[in-house]
Formats: structure tokens, sequence, C-alpha cells
């Protein structure tokens, strides 16, 4: 399990990327982070839906109610341009974070 900053500073890139795959709701939002993380990584719906509605609000995502094959209203949220900007900066970001502590941890790869 991650601490809850860790968590918390996971989220949104996490989000942008699961929408980057295609559009989706939040219960297969979560769910597909429990499977990408082997179940170590357990996100809420109380916090999931408040990222999300942030998202949308920053103009990074937008979203639509719809009825489901199993005729149940889902909002599906899908990315939009300055999402996938947003994306590629937190990737940039992520993957300078990720080399100094591979670095650091692992002085071979120095």
């Amino acid at each position: 399990m991650l601490n809850r900053e860790l968590n918390a500073a996971t989220t949104r890139p996490a989000v942008l990327a699961i929408l980057a795959e295609g559009e989706n709701y939040g219960y297969e939002i979560i769910q597909r982070v429990l499977e990408l993380s082997d179940h170590q990584i357990v996100w809420s719906e109380g916090a999931l839906y408040p990222m999300l509605h942030r998202l949308e609000k920053d103009g990074l995502i937008e979203s639509e109610w719809r009825q489901s094959d199993s005729g149940r209203k889902r909002k599906y949220y899908r990315l939009k341009a300055d999402g996938k900007k947003q994306l590629a900066e937190d990737q940039r970001q992520w993957s300078l974070a990720n080399a100094l502590l591979t670095r650091l941890w692992n002085p071979s790869y120095a």
C-alpha cells in the first residue's frame, strides 16, 4: 500500500493515463488501478470522484452520462487535448523523479 501522500501524488497522472487508454467510468478506473498494481493500491470512490471533478473543472477531462448495457446510467470520462498535454508533463516529471531515486538507491545505475 502507498502512504497517503504518495497515493495523492499519483492519482492525477494515473487517472489521466488510464483515460488515455480510452474513456471509462469511476468503478472501472478503480478496478484498473487494482489490476495494474497487483491489488497493492486501493482507491476508494471517496478519493477518486473528487479528483475526477477537479480534472473536469480544470478542463483536462470531460464527462457524459450514458446508459450502460445493464441499463444503469454511468458517467463516462474521457481525456481532452489539455489532459493529454498534462499527462505528457506528468510523465516527464515522474521520469525525472524515478531516475533520481533509481540512481540513489542503486548506485550501480549511476
